[in-house]
């Protein structure tokens, strides 16, 4: 029989309000909330009927109550409050990007398996059910062999150069904001990871990243193309192109459909499975599967630490370093 789970959520966001939202949806509500400002997590706790409130985030991480840690605070925060968390016996849904590079969750995935602990990305792709039927029929080799991928995200954010897109103190960038997405589609399409990345980049006046165009190939000789920008509206949109046919996804990030196109034929087939406003219902659910079960597979945390080497090789090669990396 499943364990009923006690959630906390670190951060009272966007996020965390569709989280708390997924989880009335499950017929369940957060057990306890933490945020920076008390304030906040007070106005967030009553909004939602939770009843602990934590006067500090740190008694969170102690409190022999919580089974489960979602936290939605910026991604340059993540690494210090997932220490503590695994570190107490907690197991952690972390939003993306899970960390800021691989060093750090190189460290945090052998701290929750020396602990006996569940660690995941908040990665919506890894759990939304057209995804599954995809990668179901590419799996099955209907449409031969994945070829090349192509991926489109773009959003127009005005040049305020202290907001979390622009802020260099808050890690900002196109990279760890939007590039995740899209490099997490190419890793799930792809048999192998890449090993061969190129890239260009552009840099906003805060010397974080703007715009880059990423090339990638793995040792199957299967390729994509990455372009982002964070100051130019792009639509989201994903192409899979295989032998005998292409996939093609628009707001991929939380897709519910896709259409399929016959490469002889030109035949279209819409594809069409889940909801897109249930995304945080579909990790979730997902997420404490994996904790009562013990299998942690469809967390997908291998193709996670995929995504994140690709991301620290290019900011390598870009020589863009964060405050909490000098």
């Amino acid at each position: 029989m499943s364990k009923s789970l006690n959630w906390a959520v670190l951060g009272t966001g966007v996020i965390a309000n569709e989280m708390a939202s997924a989880l009335q949806k499950m017929g369940k509500s957060l057990y306890a909330v933490g945020n920076r400002t008390y304030q906040k997590a007070i106005s967030f706790a009553e909004k939602y009927g939770i009843g602990k409130v934590y006067s500090t985030i740190d008694e969170m991480f102690v409190d022999e109550n919580v089974d489960v840690i979602y936290i939605t605070s910026p991604h340059n925060t993540h690494y210090q409050f997932m220490k503590k968390a695994l570190e107490n016996g907690k197991h952690l849904l972390v939003e993306k990007s899970i960390t800021l590079n691989s060093r750090e969750l190189d460290e945090m995935v052998a701290l929750a398996k020396a602990n006996n602990l569940i660690l995941a990305e908040a990665m919506t792709i890894w759990h939304m059910p057209l995804y599954k039927k995809l990668w179901e029929i590419v799996s099955r080799g209907e449409l031969g062999k994945v070829q090349i991928i192509t991926v489109n995200f773009g959003s127009f954010k005005e040049y305020n150069m202290n907001n979390r897109f622009f802020n260099r103190n808050l890690a900002g960038g196109a990279l760890l904001d939007i590039g995740v997405y899209a490099l997490s589609i190419v890793r799930s399409f792809m048999s192998e990871t890449p090993t061969k990345i190129l890239s260009q980049w552009k840099p906003a006046p805060t010397g974080v990243d703007e715009q880059a165009a990423i090339l990638l190939q793995n040792d199957k000789e299967q390729m994509a193309t990455v372009a982002l920008t964070m100051h130019s509206k792009q639509p989201k949109r994903a192409m899979i192109s295989c032998e005998k046919g292409y996939i093609e996804i628009m707001e991929f990030p939380r897709a519910n459909s896709a259409v399929i196109v016959d490469a002889e034929t030109g035949e279209r087939k819409e594809v069409t499975v889940g909801e897109t406003d249930n995304a945080l219902y579909y990790e979730l659910t997902d997420m404490e599967e994996a904790i009562n079960s013990g299998n942690a597979e469809n967390m997908k945390l291998s193709f996670s630490k995929d995504v994140m080497d690709i991301m620290t090789s290019l900011r390598e090669d870009w020589g863009l370093v964060y405050p909490e990396e000098e």
